[in-house]
């Protein structure tokens, strides 16, 4: 590459938003700056709240999970007498062999 000058790319990480000044006219990060984490809870009322609102949000998630456990046994036994039907409709042959080709 050619040396025009020391000019840098910064570039923010899609993952964790950080920020990375790379060189490329060197194959190298030079600098990485980290987000500011955000401040998670201002006041103790805030707190509770988030709290609240965390405990709803397991619960609704245990009970999709209580209901798919629930419902599973039904779609296993669905899928088994589909596939059944499907072999059952199947003609029986004989496996080919790799010495039956020759």
């Amino acid at each position: 590459m050619s040396e025009k000058g020391t000019s840098t790319i910064a570039v923010a990480c899609p993952c964790c938003g950080a920020t990375l000044t790379v060189d490329p006219s060197l194959p190298a990060v030079l600098d990485h700056k980290l987000p500011p984490k955000p401040q998670v809870v201002a006041q103790l009322k805030d707190a509770v709240k988030l709290v609240k609102e965390e405990a709803t949000r397991r619960d609704e998630k245990y009970q999709q999970i209580a209901e798919a456990e629930k419902n599973k046994s039904k779609v296993l036994d669905r899928k088994f007498q589909e596939l059944l039907k499907k072999a059952k409709e199947e003609p029986i042959t004989k496996p080919i062999k790799d010495i039956d080709l020759d």
